[in-house]
């Protein structure tokens, strides 16, 4: 295995959600696009890494100087996501090992710690399935009776909120999304692939303000989390010392 990961980060999507009149990606967080906060986390905990940045080939709003990788390689994204993973393991076929982690991180989490990344690659390592950053539920779960109305209370001991990055090896993470697409199963993240082949994916413990910018609301809320998290860093990093 290399000790440097493959990141991809797929960022094809339009975000219709949000409302905007650009991809979410795109929108301005802290006077900078989420994308370039996304990318500058990864980069601060994987600056070797080698990534792959899978966009619409049609995309009029991707200006690469917010790439701070030097091994980048820009990825045609897909219909759904894990197309848009598929299509990045395909670009890769012939330089990365079966047993090479990849790590596949939302475009929209641009909030994701820098420890929690460090921690997962470290806990991966040794761990022949790979895993997922997640965080136990903490919220009473309710499940509705598609009438709008609730049917039951799920207990919410052993449920976890799944996050990314999610890193698998690269032959597994292969086999599991080509799979997948030849049985027309519906896949929603890399985890839920890996598990239809009969794997138990490793759950490691990550922030909970690893937010996923989905509704317009989000957006804000990131932009406080960012705030807290700088103010955090400046009072617990001493006077002198670069942050890393």
């Amino acid at each position: 295995m290399s000790a440097s990961p493959w990141l991809v980060v797929p960022a094809a999507g339009q975000g219709r959600r949000m409302g905007a009149d650009r991809p979410k990606q795109y929108l301005t967080l802290d006077a900078r696009p989420v994308m370039a906060h996304t990318l500058t986390r990864l980069h601060a905990a994987f600056p070797g890494a080698r990534l792959c940045l899978c966009l619409d080939p049609d995309d009029a709003w991707f200006d690469p100087v917010w790439v701070p990788f030097a091994d980048w390689r820009r990825v045609a994204g897909g219909a759904e996501r894990a197309d848009s993973v598929a299509n990045a393991l395909g670009v890769i076929a012939d330089e990365a090992r079966d047993d090479d982690l990849v790590l596949v991180h939302d475009v929209a989490r641009p909030c994701v710690d820098v420890e929690d990344l460090r921690r997962l690659m470290q806990v991966l390592a040794d761990d022949a399935v790979g895993g997922l950053l997640a965080a136990p539920v903490a919220d009473t779960m309710k499940r509705d009776d598609g009438a709008g109305r609730v049917a039951l209370t799920e207990p919410r001991a052993g449920l976890w909120h799944a996050l990314t990055p999610q890193g698998f090896r690269y032959g597994l993470l292969n086999q599991a999304l080509r799979q997948a697409m030849a049985s027309a199963v519906m896949v929603t993240d890399e985890a839920s692939a890996v598990e239809a082949l009969g794997h138990a994916p490793r759950l490691v413990p990550g922030r909970r303000d690893n937010l996923k910018i989905t509704h317009p609301e989000d957006l804000a809320l990131a932009g406080m989390i960012l705030a807290a998290q700088a103010s955090v860093h400046s009072e617990t990093t001493p006077a002198g010392v670069a942050e890393r």
